[in-house]
């Protein structure tokens, strides 16, 4: 059996729900009309997307970088925020879709505060 390969930044309970969220991303926007394929369909996924990719990528950097890269992924955090409401407000999803997305987004963004705050006040510079 071949060893696992696997990053640090892949045991974040930040990046973990990143994934999940991006999973219930596609699932609701698969429902959208066809016309918003290349609309609010794809803006909605690429912002999902976005959190978990800038997580990961300055997660081996300095503090300062990586605290750089939370800030641009809880811009997305708030992206998605926006594409949610428009979704509901087009009826391209429910209140209650709309609600669960805001409820994991609300999460995301104090773990990825949690994230800072704890950056702010460590030197460890974490690797991978």
């Amino acid at each position: 059996m071949e060893k696992e390969v696997k990053f640090k930044f892949e045991d974040l309970k930040v990046y973990q729900k990143a994934l999940d969220f991006i999973d219930e991303t596609y699932v609701v926007t698969n429902n959208f009309p066809k016309n918003e394929t290349y609309g609010l369909s794809s803006q909605y996924r690429r912002a999902a997307t976005s959190i978990a990719l800038n997580i990961a990528e300055e997660s081996g950097g300095t503090n300062a970088q990586f605290n750089r890269f939370l800030n641009i992924s809880n811009g997305s955090i708030k992206e998605c925020v926006v594409c949610s409401t428009i979704a509901n407000r087009l009826n391209f999803i429910n209140d209650e879709q709309n609600h669960k997305a805001r409820i994991s987004l609300e999460e995301l963004s104090k773990m990825s505060s949690g994230l800072q705050k704890y950056l702010k006040h460590n030197n460890t510079i974490t690797n991978n």
